[in-house]
């Protein structure tokens, strides 16, 4: 079996749902059409059993032909052998295609969650993306593995069919008119089916969403008393998702029910009508064993074409969901022409908006009169929203994300740390020991590792929440140093330590950055006077530059500002 998944998922049609699920089977046609070939060779070997059997009991029982059988038992046990074959074989392709498909679909989820950035929070509901990539994905598996047993299931029919037609027209008649009418019968329960599951997967994502945010909230609801509040809106929901479920059950339950009533209708009436043949004298015996036989096979197919009819309904809905993630565009696009930087390292970055200038290998702070005046400023910077901020003079909106990326770090209190080995947290790309433990100690984040049974090897649980709030965001200022980007903005990096943690951190990060530009939005003193230069924004405008003392003799705002005082 091929390795999974593959390195490059590829580009698939985003029109309709149709499209997308053809896309899936011809990229991975040379599994799809082996899967196919053995179902079918898998079907008509069990299908020609019965004819089999028939031949062994009339040509060998009834005349009494050792000969005959022996032939007609050694064909039904190469019958035998083939389908074994043919259905490990079918089995171990579907396989494949179920997991071609749900993990490329899943690469390609992936990718354009990447790809979007903030724009997906705005765009689609949290729950729903997980819907997504939990079930939505497991549904186009499905109708992908499904192909393989549909087609034999058909072939099988066909071949039943014309045998019983050949055989006894009468007999060949009621399978041939009884086939579609049974699977029509089946069909009608598909549409109210899918439009109640379609109503639960729009519950289920709305539930889901609510649980992410209770969790992510839930320190600030017991905080504020609204634990109480919130869990009731969460069972009310609960209680809305479980009716919703009760009722695709219902339809579920009565489309399972019917697949077992309907072909066994159908086997007692063949068997019936065969008997009485046999009885006139229309058909041997060995032929009525061949028909309950065929009757009996046919309960087979016409189970995997119902079960093909709902697994491709549900298919071609969770493929609309997919879609609805795959067509969203972020709100910030390439340029058409990207432009370079020559020396990024060398070059001033420049908001107009604001009128801060950043010179290059420096550390600059920038200290607001509001904290969400910093905020968009370093949005403008590291061009999370499109402004006119520019590097050496080329516009960041003629950049490309990824170049943008790669050259200016944005390091806020909203990053998370992820679930894995600490090594890997802190330095995703590599490094040495040595150089971890340099941005450890400026970080002041040393004592944090130190304290874990395993150091560095230690797990961190998800979000990190093993740590405190004030070691957390040492942490990510460890991995923002280790980053090592030609140019880092820092986003109030000290908020949640104290005084003699923040002194320590503040001593070292000039060090720590030497030679790089950094940019640090803060009002905290502390920062403030280790700055090469600092630049007091209020009102949205750099109204005053210089350094922390000057400013404080200077400016009364920036005085009130940074002491937490008032200005007269």
């Amino acid at each position: 079996m091929r390795g999974l998944p593959v390195p490059d998922p590829g580009t698939p049609p985003t029109r309709t749902s149709t499209g997308y699920l053809w896309w899936l089977v011809r990229v991975q046609a040379s599994t799809v059409v082996a899967a196919i070939m053995f179902g079918v060779v898998w079907s008509l070997a069990q299908a020609l059993m019965p004819a089999a059997i028939g031949k062994a009991i009339d040509l060998g029982v009834t005349a009494r032909d050792t000969g005959a059988l022996v032939l007609w038992t050694g064909a039904l046990l190469a019958l035998g052998v083939l389908q074994a074959y043919a259905g490990i074989m079918r089995h171990r392709n579907a396989c494949q295609n179920w997991l071609g498909s749900a993990y490329r679909t899943m690469q390609l989820t992936v990718r354009q969650a990447t790809r979007l950035g903030a724009t997906l929070p705005k765009r689609m509901a949290t729950g729903e993306v997980v819907s997504v990539g939990m079930s939505d994905v497991a549904h186009i598996g499905d109708t992908v593995d499904i192909l393989g047993r549909g087609a034999g299931a058909v072939v099988g029919i066909v071949t039943v069919a014309t045998i019983m037609l050949t055989t006894s027209l009468q007999l060949g008649l009621v399978v041939v008119l009884g086939v579609p009418l049974l699977t029509l019968a089946v069909t009608l329960l598909i549409r109210p089916l899918h439009k109640r599951q379609a109503a639960y997967r729009a519950e289920q994502g709305g539930l889901t969403t609510r649980a992410a945010d209770i969790v992510t909230g839930l320190r600030v609801l017991r905080g504020v008393g609204g634990e109480a509040a919130f869990a009731a809106r969460y069972r009310a929901e609960s209680q809305r998702l479980r009716a919703a479920g009760v009722r695709v059950a219902k339809v579920d339950s009565l489309l399972e029910a019917t697949q077992v009533l309907l072909p066994g209708v159908f086997v007692a009436l063949v068997t019936w009508l065969g008997a009485r043949l046999t009885v006139a004298g229309d058909i041997t015996p060995g032929q009525l064993v061949a028909f309950y036989g065929y009757a009996v096979f046919l309960m087979m197919p016409l189970r995997t074409l119902t079960e093909a009819v709902n697994k491709i309904t549900r298919g071609h809905v969770a493929a609309g969901r997919v879609l609805g993630l795959l067509r969203l565009t972020p709100e910030l696009a390439d340029p058409a022409v990207p432009a370079t930087v020559r020396d990024p390292g060398a070059a001033e970055l420049v908001d107009p908006e604001s009128g801060l200038v950043v010179a290059p290998g420096r550390v600059t702070a920038v200290a607001a009169a509001r904290p969400e005046e910093a905020t968009a400023i370093a949005d403008r910077l590291g061009r999370y929203r499109d402004s006119d901020a520019a590097l050496d003079g080329v516009p960041l909106r003629q950049l490309t994300r990824a170049s943008v990326r790669d050259l200016i770090l944005v390091a806020d209190n909203d990053a998370r740390l992820f679930s894995g080995r600490l090594r890997d947290e802190l330095a995703p790309r590599g490094a040495d020991d040595e150089r971890i433990a340099a941005a450890l100690d400026a970080a002041s984040a040393r004592d944090i590792v130190d304290a874990l049974p395993d150091g560095l090897d230690a797990q961190v649980a998800e979000r990190g929440r093993e740590f405190s709030g004030g070691q957390q965001q040492r942490l990510r200022l460890s991995r923002a140093l280790l980053a090592d980007p030609p140019i880092l903005v820092l986003v109030e990096p000290t908020s949640a330590v104290d005084a003699h943690t923040e002194a320590r951190i503040a001593a070292r990060l000039a060090k720590a950055r030497a030679g790089r530009t950094t940019v640090v939005c803060t009002t905290s003193p502390l920062v403030l006077d280790r700055a090469d230069r600092v630049a007091f924004v209020d009102g949205g405008r750099v109204v005053a530059e210089g350094t922390h003392r000057e400013l404080l003799d200077r400016v009364p705002r920036y005085a009130a500002t940074v002491t937490r005082g008032e200005d007269g």
